[in-house]
């Protein structure tokens, strides 16, 4: 067999990623409902591409827990549960912790009110102590920082709050899709700084994971204006300040926000599915009552 260039591995590699974006687009957009399924022939028709791709793409989107595979009937869309929810929402909130303690050692220091000039690069107030405790020159994480004052910091802190302004634009207009991509490269960006992609990849994914399982709730809502979480500004601030605290309570108070919202959504539409049971036996008893009546006729 000739000794391949090269080229074929890395187009096929790239379809195969943008096979697998693109289902995972569709499963958070909640084009593709939790429980659908569908073969690797379908989704290479829809697509108009090879089987290779489509299987590997798959593959991959079931390694990641949004797809499950069956054997003789293809794939479907993972189907979470409440439970489900609550654990990614504690597991979620576990890495953030453990980031934001390694973040703040590691972002540079300003006084309070100069969030604004520290992401233009100032460094008045670096003697400061932080609230936190950690001392302006303290070493970083691993990775990205490496001290306090280093002008890269201020620069990739100005990417990731631009990125939080735009979910922030989006959970007000309420559209749910663009807050989705912009929360999803927030945190991803937001994490990156850390410099543990391991981390990372995992903070990510379970963010994905939460977002398809609270997807199939938030579309119930007509209007999702004023009902979605857009702190994350906020979030990049407090961190500028090495205010752990802060940090944290807005977090856990952006994760309460999203439990409460999802459960009860949750068991709204547990009730509605109980309501409709009740009543299509109510219609079928009475269909079957008149028809009792017309044969006694």
């Amino acid at each position: 067999m000739p000794a391949s260039s090269g080229n074929g591995a890395v187009t096929r590699s790239t379809l195969r990623q943008q096979i697998a974006d693109a289902l995972r687009d569709e499963v958070l957009a909640g084009r593709l409902q939790p429980g659908q399924e569908f073969t690797v022939k379908e989704i290479a028709e829809q697509y108009g591409v090879s089987a290779t791709p489509v299987r590997e793409a798959l593959v991959d989107l079931s390694a990641q827990g949004l797809l499950e595979a069956d054997q003789h009937r293809g794939f479907r869309v993972h189907e979470y549960s409440l439970a489900d929810f609550r654990g990614m929402i504690e597991a979620r909130g576990l890495v953030t912790d453990g980031m934001f303690h390694g973040l703040a050692k590691g972002l540079p220091l300003v006084p309070e009110g100069s969030i604004e000039g520290s992401i233009g690069g100032s460094d008045g107030g670096a003697a400061r102590t932080a609230p936190s405790g950690f001392a302006a020159d303290s070493p970083g994480p691993r990775g990205f920082f490496v001290r306090a004052g280093d002008p890269r910091a201020a620069a990739a802190l100005a990417g990731v709050r631009r990125r939080g302004e735009e979910a922030r634009r989006a959970a007000t207009a309420g559209e749910l899709n663009i807050l989705i991509g912009y929360d999803l490269r927030f945190w991803r960006e937001l994490g990156a700084l850390f410099g543990n992609p391991y981390l990372t990849d995992f903070l990510h994914r379970l963010r994905v994971q939460s977002w398809v399982c609270a997807v199939q709730h938030l579309s119930r809502i007509g209007d999702l204006r004023g009902r979605l979480w857009s702190d994350h500004t906020e979030v990049v601030d407090a961190l500028t300040r090495r205010d752990l605290a802060d940090a944290h309570r807005i977090v856990d108070s952006y994760d309460t926000h999203s439990l409460t919202l999802i459960e009860g959504l949750a068991n709204l539409g547990a009730e509605k599915t109980v309501l409709t049971t009740e009543e299509d036996g109510k219609e079928d008893g009475e269909k079957e009552h008149e028809g009792n009546g017309d044969t006694a006729e």
